[in-house]
């Protein structure tokens, strides 16, 4: 079967072919990272005006992956700066996924970590 030629910018082709040589999990995990590179600013244009200045609280299901505690977390955060999240959450996500520790043990750091810079977002508020 041939394919249309596209013309797409090289790192666009390159995330394309990275895309299609991942399993159905890993294109999961793929899009939702992006999904949470994307909002780390908070939505942009997207973002609600005036928001109550505490997290919303969502609770922890039974059973949660750590895409969904990224998910759950930066929702219910929706007020810290996720680009000061990226490198600690990036790099829990990789001792999950390429190290394999346990979800749950994840979950419970990524959770101080949003805590955490919540604390200090709020503590650097005005008011």
């Amino acid at each position: 079967m041939l394919r249309p030629k596209i013309n797409l910018p090289s790192d666009q082709r390159k995330l394309l072919r990275l895309y299609t040589g991942l399993d159905d999990q890993a294109r999961e995990s793929l899009v939702a990272f992006a999904e949470f590179l994307v909002s780390r600013d908070g939505g942009g244009a997207l973002r609600e005006p005036r928001r109550p200045a505490e997290p919303k609280p969502i609770p922890r299901p039974d059973s949660e992956s750590v895409i969904g505690a990224i998910r759950r977390l930066s929702e219910s955060y929706y007020m810290v700066d996720k680009s000061l999240l990226l490198t600690e959450t990036s790099s829990l996500m990789t001792a999950h996924l390429m190290h394999g520790r346990e979800a749950a043990e994840v979950i419970d750091e990524l959770e101080a970590l949003f805590a955490r810079h919540f604390q200090e977002h709020h503590a650097s508020s005005p008011g």
